[in-house]
């Protein structure tokens, strides 16, 4: 079973004031965060869907350099969500049997969430797996291959917010006693409020 990770970071980030992709997060910045997460859950195969801009930065980060192979980037100028997730399905890997739908301003995802969404999809039960914390639908969450032709389909003006709650009676989902299923970081007083201490 193959499940790949398609990192959402083309977004603008107007509301940050700054590009909050490369922004710092401990010892390492706000994207290299989450792709680390990834990797230390067991995901092998993540693609980085961002900008021109971005993808240029990325480049200039040792400590992506030497992972580039392992992670292709995906250019998508757009940012708006859809066509970020529609960019990483055409660039999946044809072995992929599902898509890990994770954002790239997310850093405080935790390996136990990821975990979590993958071993469900494992057990057969949906193609349709995400986590929830206090009722409340978060992710990362996954999209399995029989589903990606619809999300393929849709066009300008429709969301994947009305791709879930089409389908929401297929959705199976995680609880999870963790609030970072919903946290991320669209604001200077989000990232003040969730940035780890030096």
């Amino acid at each position: 079973m193959m499940i790949s990770a398609i990192v959402l970071a083309a977004g603008r980030s107007t509301r940050m004031g700054m590009q909050k992709m490369l922004m710092p997060w401990g010892n390492t910045t706000v994207l290299e965060s989450v792709v680390q997460t990834l990797q230390n859950s067991g995901i092998e195969d993540i693609i980085i869907v961002t900008n021109l801009e971005i993808s240029k930065s990325i480049f200039n980060y040792q400590s992506f350099n030497s992972a580039q192979d392992k992670l292709p980037i995906t250019i998508n100028n757009n940012g708006e969500m859809l066509a970020s997730i529609q960019a990483g399905l055409r660039a999946q890997n044809p072995s992929a049997e599902a898509a890990l739908i994770c954002l790239g301003d997310q850093p405080q995802m935790e390996e136990g969430s990821v975990r979590s969404v993958c071993e469900a999809y494992s057990k057969g039960k949906s193609n349709l797996i995400a986590p929830s914390y206090q009722m409340r639908r978060g992710h990362p969450w996954l999209a399995a291959k029989p589903l990606w032709d619809e999300i393929l389909a849709m066009t300008e003006g429709q969301t994947m917010r009305g791709f879930l709650n089409r389908h929401a009676d297929e959705i199976e989902y995680v609880p999870l006693d963790t609030p970072t299923i919903l946290q991320d970081l669209d604001t200077p007083d989000d990232y003040l409020k969730y940035k780890p201490p030096l």
